[in-house]
């Protein structure tokens, strides 16, 4: 008789964790459909004006309409966009925290950085791939060499080389400072970094004399351009840009695995829930399609996209792989 009153008391002890999983789960759907109920942040690892903020800006009517709820530009600028990344991926995992990820967050961190505070495969779930950002290796007009004005990449490897105390290049991104270490090490040449969190910050130290180099995007850098006082020597990009398209690629001058179409993309934090994680996609594929969206990127010199989840999770796998393998071909370090 003890036996068969044991029997329900220990179906009773296994069954409870079930049924707390089943509500739990049920509750987590429910959440998942309501969804949102409140503003919706996006981060931004740069300051306002910075070409990834104006983009994130441009994409917010059309989010906050299909989600019924307004979307709100966070800016968290600081450490190249460390502080962003490591802030979204201690956020809860609610849909109420997104972040605009460039590939510096996403691919050349985890590639560079032995220790770093987040890893993007283990704290971020991709939600859609949304542009490539192609920004221009940057000098001012007046720069000379030997009494020339310079208007190649030798020319200006030479003059740093020449120049050794002067030869800095401002770094708003972990990207910029890869490729400039590539180059450096390939070149033997020494240029220090000088940090900034903002493009105007960049283009005004380089009108300035203060910096060698500024990777400028075409939307800081054509005013100054009409006005002849920088000049493009290269695109970061893997192919060269229709706005300026007598800039050459790295590829061009003798480094074809050296470029930086910058894979920019919407991401959460890892836990957030899958129904969540598709309504935004479906609701950043839409946007991305939208003709006020896609002409405002082209105005701005990028390519708006707009993606899977699935899309954008193997883009940024190839990517990370990419740069690791260059990282480690050219013993690049930048802890």
């Amino acid at each position: 008789m003890s036996s068969k009153r044991a029997m329900p008391r220990r179906m009773s002890a296994l069954s409870a964790p079930l049924t707390l999983m089943l509500v739990c789960s049920s509750a987590q759907a429910q959440d998942a459909t309501a969804y949102p109920t409140r503003p919706v942040r996006l981060v931004v690892g740069f300051a306002a004006g910075a070409i990834i903020d104006i983009t994130a800006r441009s994409i917010t009517p059309g989010l906050s309409q299909r989600l019924g709820q307004p979307v709100v530009v966070d800016n968290k600028p600081g450490a190249g966009g460390l502080i962003a990344a490591e802030h979204t991926a201690r956020a809860a995992p609610d849909g109420y925290t997104l972040m605009v990820a460039p590939t510096s967050t996403t691919a050349v961190n985890p590639a560079v950085y032995s220790k770093l505070s987040y890893d993007p495969r283990r704290d971020f779930a991709p939600v859609s791939l949304i542009g490539n950002m192609v920004l221009y290796l940057t000098v001012n007009a007046g720069l000379q060499q030997a009494g020339k004005p310079i208007t190649t990449l030798a020319q200006l490897l030479e003059h740093a080389k020449a120049n050794p105390d002067k030869a800095n290049f401002g770094a708003m991104a972990t990207g910029f400072e890869m490729i400039t270490s590539v180059l450096s090490t390939r070149t033997a040449t020494k240029f220090e970094t000088i940090p900034f969190k903002s493009t105007a910050e960049t283009m005004a130290s380089l009108l300035n004399g203060q910096i060698m180099i500024a990777y400028q995007d075409y939307n800081s850098l054509a005013p100054q351009l009409k006005a002849g006082k920088v000049r493009p020597l290269v695109t970061t990009g893997s192919k060269r840009s229709p706005e300026l398209p007598d800039v050459p690629t790295f590829g061009e001058l003798g480094h074809p695995d050296l470029f930086l179409d910058s894979i920019t993309g919407i991401i959460v934090p890892k836990a957030t829930p899958a129904a969540i994680v598709a309504r935004l996609e479906e609701a950043l594929m839409a946007t991305m399609k939208q003709p006020d969206v896609v002409e405002r990127w082209r105005t701005l010199g990028q390519s708006p996209i707009g993606s899977t989840t699935k899309e954008y999770a193997a883009i940024i796998d190839s990517e990370a792989e990419r740069w690791k393998a260059l990282a480690k071909a050219t013993n690049t370090k930048l802890d």
